[in-house]
């Protein structure tokens, strides 16, 4: 008789693997008998001889048998993977994880390993062809380690392995264990923390050195185990990550190189549209024409699409002169940016440069500062970290002038190498004179943007100069350019300054600017632009609205007897004089009689004051207070004889009688 038959069988994870004859009926499987005594005859002859895959189940007076779902024909195993397999929701997202940790370790194996779970799969392969051909299933595991050349014993802990799993995911099921925990040595954990620590500094001292520390120490504190250095420091590596080694003894600079860079693409751009800015110390000696030698800066600026050096200027410090000037060549050869890279040096944030733009982070932001020269032009400001060849294109390009320039035949001599160690044998033997210098920058610049084969970027084998002149080519780019009276924007330098009282003059550098429109803006902040190489040049002044208020001369000093002067000097002063006497008259039409006349007429007409109410009794006030006023003769006498008695008293003592009334009452 059939046991009753389960309506909703539950799924089970992982899947059952033993089962008995009642079950396997109940389950009416392909390719077995439904009835029970036909299973189970089955069973004697044929399931019965491996006992790790037929069992008796224990506590039963009468003996019942398990078999494994190995045993069963294919067709049987893929049904009973869909009765009991068949997880829920909830279930089915273990059984994904169950899948992706068996693969992830397979794919941890070495190649060695991968190709001993292959030979399994092969044996197992066979065992099952032989099986479907009619072979019975001791025959076919028989015959499939004759071949695979491999125990009955192994085979069938194979067949538990993949028990429980897809058809394709056997080759990961058929992984070899290994037990891969090591055991490191036991260190006492004071002097184990204090090795660490000895061996994690910037002075990198070396292993060997922290661990005889160590060691002495504990021999004096009695610390106990302290294994072999070997054994340790193989400890500390599997402890302690390489990257917090690098960053702990080499520097944050170091462990920062161990993160992948960041790769941007200029696709999107297109000439002039975005430029970077930086400056750049030549290791080369230059004779200045005052006969100073030093090493000079160039400040350059690169076109961000292309690569091209658009504009650059030689200069012995890095300035905010220099800067200015190599923006303003920029924008007079190709145009005005819309967007500008620069670093947070003194130089490029300077308020001649950067003054009122709202990402200026250095110095204080103060209301009277000068608008910058590139908030002024419209151009977007964006600063970068100083030496950062991630964010700024151009320092890359720098390397390259290192070798086209600092190490060309017209340097030798002159050059200084790039760090102490590596000064060459003829170090300080010559130095460049500045002109010479300054041509063989523009020659190997111009060299530098015509150079075809380049690579990086958006050059596709061109020159920087062809794919600029590409991109500029297209409809599509579109670049502003100034105006005149832009141009003095960068052709002079503004700075805030404090016109001086009382008429406004401007003093700079020794130098006296004025103007009749600064009279009014006397003891205020103004703003100037000027020529710093002409500095005998009218100045223009502005308003902090950055209004321009007037063009200021320069006064020049005259001699101390130099009688012409005074006389130019005299005669402007006077015209100027008459100049404000004009512009009062057409100010002041009506004259002083004229006033008098107007005002008069009312003063005529105007009611005469009423008579003051006096006060019945008043007091004497002593003279050395305030004068009194003159008095009749009695009232003088009055005064007198009170003023007597003052002095006697230290105070008044007469009460004066109104005028008019002298009665006592």
């Amino acid at each position: 008789m059939s046991p009753k038959r389960s309506h909703k069988p539950a799924p089970l994870l992982p899947m059952k693997e033993f089962f008995s004859v009642a079950e396997l009926a109940e389950a009416r499987l392909p390719d077995l008998p439904r009835d029970i005594s036909a299973i189970d005859k089955i069973a004697r002859a044929h399931w019965r001889g491996d006992e790790r895959l037929a069992r008796r189940v224990p506590g039963k007076t009468k003996p019942v048998w398990e078999y494994h779902y190995s045993l069963l024909p294919r067709a049987a195993q893929t049904r009973l993977l869909v009765i009991h397999t068949v997880p829920a929701n909830d279930d089915r997202n273990l059984q994904k994880e169950r899948k992706s940790k068996l693969w992830h370790a397979y794919e941890a194996l070495s190649s060695e390993h991968k190709i001993l779970c292959e030979a399994r799969l092969k044996a197992l392969q066979i065992a099952e062809d032989l099986e479907a051909g009619g072979m019975t299933s001791r025959a076919a595991v028989t015959m499939a380690c004759a071949r695979a050349g491999v125990t009955k014993s192994a085979f069938y802990e194979w067949r538990k392995l993949v028990a429980g799993h897809a058809r394709e995911d056997w080759l990961a099921a058929l992984a070899p264990s290994y037990n891969t925990e090591t055991k490191w040595a036991e260190c006492h954990q004071e002097a184990w923390d204090i090795l660490k620590s000895d061996y994690l500094r910037p002075e990198r001292p070396t292993f060997s050195a922290c661990y005889r520390r160590v060691v002495k120490l504990a021999k004096t504190k009695k610390w106990s185990p302290i294994p072999t250095e070997r054994a340790l420091r193989r400890r500390f590596d599997h402890e302690v990550p390489e990257a917090v080694q690098i960053a702990a003894r080499e520097g944050r600079e170091k462990a920062k190189a161990l993160y992948p860079a960041q790769r941007r693409s200029r696709a999107d751009l297109h000439a002039m549209q975005a430029v970077n800015m930086d400056g750049h110390k030549f290791d080369v000696f230059v004779r200045f024409p005052d006969g100073r030698i030093g090493r000079v800066f160039m400040i350059a600026l690169q076109d961000l699409y292309s690569g091209k050096f658009v504009a650059w200027r030689i200069s012995d410090s890095e300035n905010k002169e220099t800067v200015r000037l190599v923006i303003g060549d920029m924008v007079e050869r190709y145009g005005i940016p819309d967007i500008i890279t620069l670093d947070n040096g003194r130089a490029f944030a300077s308020k001649w440069i950067t003054g009122r733009s709202p990402t200026r982070y250095r110095f204080k932001i103060r209301d009277e500062d000068p608008q910058g020269l590139l908030t002024t032009l419209g151009i977007d400001l964006r600063f970068t970290k100083p030496y950062s060849g991630q964010s700024k294109p151009i320092e890359r390009a720098f390397r390259d002038l290192t070798d086209d320039i600092s190490r060309h035949p017209v340097c030798a001599g002159a050059y200084t190498g790039n760090k102490p160690e590596a000064k060459p044998d003829n170090y300080g033997s010559s130095a460049v004179p500045l002109d010479t210098f300054v041509a063989l920058v523009n020659d190997q610049m111009a060299e530098h943007n015509a150079r075809t084969g380049r690579k990086g970027g958006n050059c596709d084998g061109r020159s920087f100069d062809e794919t600029f002149n590409a991109s500029m080519a297209e409809p599509g780019t579109i670049v502003r350019t100034a105006t005149a009276a832009q141009r003095s924007l960068w052709l002079l330098a503004a700075e805030g300054f404090t016109a001086r009282k009382p008429n406004g003059e401007i003093h700079l550098h020794g130098n006296r600017y004025w103007s009749p429109a600064l009279t009014g803006y006397a003891g205020k902040k103004v703003i100037i632009r000027f020529d710093p190489e002409q500095l005998h040049r009218a100045i223009k002044v502005y308003d902090l609205k950055d209004m321009l208020i007037c063009e200021a001369e320069c006064i020049e000093d005259s001699g101390f007897y130099d009688a012409e002067a005074a006389r130019r000097h005299e005669k402007a002063r006077g015209d100027y004089r008459k100049a404000i006497a004009a512009e009062k008259a057409t100010h002041a039409r009506l004259t002083a009689r004229q006033l008098a006349d107007l005002y008069s007429r009312g003063i005529r007409n105007t009611p005469p004051a009423p008579e003051p109410n006096r006060p019945k009794v008043t007091r004497i006030v002593p003279s050395k207070i305030s004068a009194q006023p003159a008095l009749p003769d009695d009232a003088a006498f009055e005064d007198s004889f009170s003023r007597a008695l003052t002095k006697i008293s230290g105070g008044s003592a007469v009460i004066q009688f109104p005028q008019g009334d002298r009665s006592r009452k």
